[in-house]
């Protein structure tokens, strides 16, 4: 991959990007950069604007303002060029339900106007590549979500794009589908594709080389996952309780503890002093009738990030409104 991503020209270059829905601003200025054998990843919960984003990016909307270059080509000006340079998976499962998986391949060969011959060859390349030799002959509608998903790939790449947008690939399919399908991009990563994929969950967000945070149309942050699990103020400590709702009420009533957010069967608190917080809350709880079975401090993650970005959003948004 490379190591100095500013030394050479980005393979996607966005600026200012903005789209609306009548009312709606679904995107805000969202400006980005993405190099050879980088994955940008675009966080956000739903609604945040992650698909108007990729659509945009590929040319399947038009925006209202800004501009989007693809491997130097303007998408604007010369949109035929600039769209030869991408692949594109939406996240509906958009593939021909009654065709083969081979022929779902040579459909989409041939709308990118390839050689039977090279077609052929790069079918062959691809099913291989993606897992998926030996069911060729299979109708796509019968497979499995995470076979989709894995199809739907190899017709994005059947051209051989330098860039690849992916649009939540992983949604609905099962965790080991969702792991099989980050090995395949971390290979394409390896073979020098720019890819930016639009993921809800922060271990998909944490693979990236850059990670943007979306919220509200608007880009709160950005950078590598290490740069923004530092901009993180404040310490973390996790506590396993029960009741643990009960426990989320008792302990947000202490005035070091800034929030309570739930992680599974424990509770995430953001704290200002984390030896003065783990001294009051035992006592606290157990005066509650609470039962404290853990309380330890741990590295704050990327979801906690992103979870204080967005308390800090909205508390700054209340702030302002009339």
């Amino acid at each position: 991959m490379m190591n100095n991503l500013n030394a050479v020209s980005p393979r996607i270059r966005a600026a200012d990007l903005r789209k609306a829905y009548g009312t709606l601003q679904a995107l805000d200025a969202l400006s980005l950069t993405v190099y050879e054998g980088e994955a940008y990843g675009l966080v956000g919960p739903d609604g945040a604007g992650k698909s108007t984003a990729l659509r945009l990016l590929a040319g399947v909307l038009a925006p209202d303002g800004g501009e989007i270059s693809l491997m130097g080509h303007d998408l604007r000006q010369n949109p035929v060029q600039a769209r030869a340079q991408l692949g594109y998976l939406s996240q509906q499962f958009s593939l021909y339900g009654d065709l083969t998986v081979a022929e779902n391949l040579q459909f989409f060969g041939e709308v990118r106007d390839m050689s039977p011959q090279r077609r052929a060859e790069r079918a062959d390349q691809l099913l291989n590549f993606v897992g998926l030799t030996g069911v060729e002959d299979r109708l796509a509608g019968r497979l499995s979500g995470g076979m989709k998903q894995k199809l739907s790939l190899a017709c994005a790449l059947i051209h051989e794009p330098p860039i690849l947008l992916l649009d939540e690939p992983t949604g609905g399919v099962d965790p080991v589908a969702r792991q099989d399908f980050w090995q395949l991009i971390i290979r394409l990563l390896s073979e020098g594709l720019a890819v930016v994929v639009s993921t809800p969950y922060m271990d998909e967000a944490v693979r990236c080389q850059r990670v943007g945070f979306l919220y509200q149309g608007r880009l709160l942050t950005e950078g590598t996952p290490q740069q923004l699990i530092a901009q993180f103020n404040g310490s973390v400590l996790e506590l396993t309780a029960t009741p643990l709702k009960r426990a989320r009420q008792v302990v947000m009533t202490l005035p070091g503890v800034v929030d309570a957010l739930t992680f599974g069967e424990s509770l995430h608190l953001f704290v200002h002093d984390v030896e003065e917080t783990m001294k009051q809350l035992p006592p606290v709880l157990a005066e509650a009738g609470i039962v404290l079975s853990s309380l330890r401090p741990i590295p704050p993650t990327l979801e906690d990030l992103f979870i204080s970005l967005l308390d800090r959003h909205n508390v700054m948004s209340s702030e302002v409104r009339p």
